[in-house]
């Protein structure tokens, strides 16, 4: 019971950070002859090797609930590049002066931030007709990224990222 509390409330805390997701895709494409896939071998996704492995274990289980195996002979290949930034603040206090009369005016404004830029992590996911040499859906999402946080939370985020992304998988045509 204790568990399924803590999981419940990492799932919570993620619930709270908006996860933004951008689709694009080859509108000619056939998605349903893709039913096997593997990752490219020379990927440098730009996460760290603990990241990536939890990543590729939580592709690799949403990717079989789609019907879609792992093997080493695939229909298409998976490339996966991440970068992490500062967002710019947004909350500030603004002050401001001003004064006026008899048809002369002056002011002056200043705006105060306030709290912390966050981190944001943005995760790349394209797939590739290695055949046809070419990328047949991508997915690119940003959400905010602890880089403090420790190993679950780090494993519901990214779970919760994946489960967004490929929640319009295939697309609807």
């Amino acid at each position: 019971m204790k568990r399924l509390l803590i999981l419940a409330l990492a799932f919570g805390v993620v619930a709270c950070a908006p996860i933004r997701v951008n689709y694009d895709y080859d509108k000619g494409t056939n998605f349903t002859k893709y039913k096997t896939y593997n990752y490219y071998s020379d990927m440098k996704t730009g996460l760290s090797e603990l990241d990536t492995k939890r990543l590729l274990e939580a592709l690799d289980a949403k990717l079989e609930t789609l019907g879609i195996l792992f093997s080493e002979t695939p229909d298409f290949f998976i490339d996966i590049k991440s970068s992490t930034f500062q967002s710019a603040q947004r909350n500030t206090v603004g002050v401001g002066l001003g004064g006026g009369g008899r048809n002369m005016g002056g002011g002056i404004s200043i705006g105060l931030p306030i709290g912390q830029s966050s981190a944001n992590r943005q995760i790349t996911i394209d797939f590739v007709d290695e055949n046809k040499k070419q990328l047949f859906w991508q997915a690119v999402s940003e959400s905010n990224y602890n880089p403090n946080s420790i190993p679950k939370d780090r494993e519901a985020q990214l779970n919760a990222v994946v489960e967004k992304i490929l929640s319009q998988y295939p697309p609807k045509q």
